[in-house]
Order: structure tokens, then C-alpha cells, then sequence
């Protein structure tokens, strides 16, 4: 079975270190046709601030987003006001946790936990070294993390349809950028995919492998218990896995 995001990996904003806070308004491109913030928006929101984060620090190099776990309060829509706070919650080795949360009216709307791996010009995982620690070794507060990804691969039954990749989701790498993987979820919800209680209220996704141009990609889907799992494979091979999860059954 997959293993499930836990309380425990939701840290607490730590009292002292660095963390950025940035502001900005629910705009057009950003909802679906009721009004609701989609999860491709909100993940370019945690990728945005993510990037201010170590632009503002100076940081040279790349990051890969490897995970990204959400727990999800109600959504803002169009026009709403949110303000995001990040800051780094563990280190690996070779990788780093970053927490967001993201609030609107007073209320934390969601929690997001995600995985970064630190790559060379190689694209080969380098290791964190003393300039990281000297930004943001107070804020993680000594807390390891693993990079074990959870998500298992779909089953040979699970129902498959053609999913077509256009010019604008890719990034200034040539590969479709990490929050295309969201607009699949969105897909699947268009296309039936169903939620008990009928919202979000958790969600994680794994990136395995990068999706580049042309390539001829499928979106798995396959009902669980509370929700439904998807994967975007291309001739079968698993690039992303996403679980989603309805309201909790009280």
C-alpha cells in the first residue's frame, strides 16, 4: 500500500531563521469556471515563492522538485487575496524540505510540504554544503529528512486515456514544467474522477522523470477509498503519481 503524508512532516513555522512572505490576488488564468483556485495554479504560487526564496538569497544552481504533499482547508477564488510564508523544514544530504502555507480571510487554506533536490550543471544531485546551513540551517533546526518517494505504480486494469502535451507547459528547461502535473488532477476531476464530500482535502504527487516534448503521454486513473489515484506515463513508463483524497468521513 502507499504510505500517506502525516501530520508530522506539517511542521510549525520555527520562531527564528528565514522565511519569506510574499502577497498576491486570485486572478483570472488562476480558477476554474466556478470561481475556484485550480491546484496547477496553486502549485505555480508554491513554485513562485519557492524561486523568490533563493533568488532573494543569492543561490546559484538548481533545484528538482521530487514531492509535494497538500492539506487542503477551503480554496480561495477569483479575485481573494492570499499571502504564502515558506521556509526550509529539514535537510538530506543532497536534498532539502520546504514548508508553505498559504492563507486568505484570516483562515490557513492550505498546508504544502515539498521535496528539492539540489542538482549541478551536470543535473546530478550535489551535495548541501556550509552556505546553505549558514541560510538555513536555523529554520530547520537540525531535522533530517528522507527523499524515499511513497506512490506505487498503477495497476494493469486502471482506466487510460490520451493526455496531449502542448508548447505552453514547457518551461526554459524544454520539460513540462512541475505544475502541468497538477492540470492532469484538474483533468481527471473534469473528466469524473470523484471526491467524498465532494472537495479537496488532501493531495501528493511524485515527479519521477521528466515529461519533454512529444512525448505520446496516457493519465492513469484508478478509484481508492477516499478518493482516486492518477499517473501520467509515457509507453508505460510512470513520470508523475498523484493521490487525491475527498473530505475526511467524520
Amino acid at each position: 500500500m502507499d504510505a500517506q503524508a502525516t501530520t508530522a512532516e506539517f511542521v510549525a513555522c520555527p520562531p527564528e531563521g528565514r522565511r519569506v512572505t510574499r502577497s498576491r490576488r486570485v486572478r483570472l488564468g488562476d480558477v476554474t469556471p466556478t470561481g475556484r483556485l485550480r491546484l496547477d495554479a496553486l502549485a505555480r504560487y508554491l513554485q513562485d515563492i519557492a524561486a523568490d526564496d533563493v533568488d532573494d538569497a543569492g543561490i546559484t544552481g538548481a533545484w528538482v522538485l521530487r514531492r509535494v504533499a497538500l492539506q487542503v482547508g477551503r480554496l480561495p477564488h477569483f479575485r481573494d487575496d492570499v499571502e504564502l510564508v515558506t521556509f526550509c523544514s529539514g535537510t538530506g544530504g543532497r536534498w532539502a524540505e520546504r514548508r508553505t502555507t498559504m492563507s486568505f480571510e484570516n483562515e490557513v487554506s492550505v498546508e504544502s510540504v515539498a521535496l528539492w533536490v539540489y542538482v549541478d550543471e551536470q543535473g546530478r544531485p550535489a551535495p548541501l554544503e556550509g552556505w546553505f546551513f549558514d541560510l538555513y540551517g536555523t529554520a530547520a533546526n537540525d531535522r533530517r529528512v528522507g527523499q524515499r518517494l511513497r506512490l506505487t505504480a498503477p495497476p494493469g486494469d486502471a482506466a487510460r486515456r490520451p493526455w496531449v502535451v502542448r508548447q505552453t507547459d514547457l518551461d526554459v528547461l524544454g520539460h513540462v514544467n512541475n505544475a502541468i502535473a497538477w492540470a492532469a488532477v484538474e483533468d481527471e476531476l473534469a473528466h469524473g474522477a470523484s471526491l467524498p464530500g465532494g472537495r479537496i482535502a488532501a493531495a501528493e504527487l511524485e515527479y519521477r522523470a521528466a515529461i519533454d516534448a512529444g512525448d505520446a503521454c496516457e493519465i492513469v486513473r484508478q478509484p481508492i477509498d477516499d478518493g482516486f489515484a492518477c499517473w501520467v506515463t509515457v509507453d508505460g513508463d510512470v513520470r508523475v503519481s498523484a493521490r487525491i483524497r475527498g473530505a475526511e468521513r467524520r
